[in-house]
């Protein structure tokens, strides 16, 4: 079952899980804050959207408040413990499909590409 990983409060999350509904698409919802992804999670997305800079919202509120010094992780297990911290960081929504594939945030014509619709 595909799942949606993103932040209950976040609009486009919301957008997103219309539109899947719409579709009737079966999808699980998973808010990061509340469900907490293992670290692993973090690096299995990393790889599946092309890396750490990819994966992060650095134009985000929470990126710009923290310290410069925690901006630049400089391996695998300082992301891992950054996101685990920060987990809102994560470009939301953030879709892990059935066949593993992952992608991230929401546009009607993206999603109807990657599930293929139209």
């Amino acid at each position: 079952m595909t799942t949606l990983y993103g932040l209950k409060n976040c609009d486009t999350c919301r957008k997103a899980r219309k539109w899947l509904d719409r579709f009737g698409i079966a999808h699980d919802f998973v808010d990061v804050r509340e469900q907490l992804p293992a670290p692993d999670m973090f690096v299995a997305w990393k790889d599946g959207v092309g890396g750490w800079d990819a994966l992060v919202n650095k134009s985000s509120t929470t990126w710009r408040q923290l310290p410069d010094n925690r901006k630049s992780p400089g391996s695998d297990a300082e992301w891992k413990l950054l996101l685990r911290e920060h987990p809102a960081l994560v470009k939301r929504p953030l879709i892990v499909m059935d066949d593993g594939r992952i992608a991230q945030g929401f546009s009607d014509n993206g999603f109807k590409k990657l599930f293929g619709i139209g």
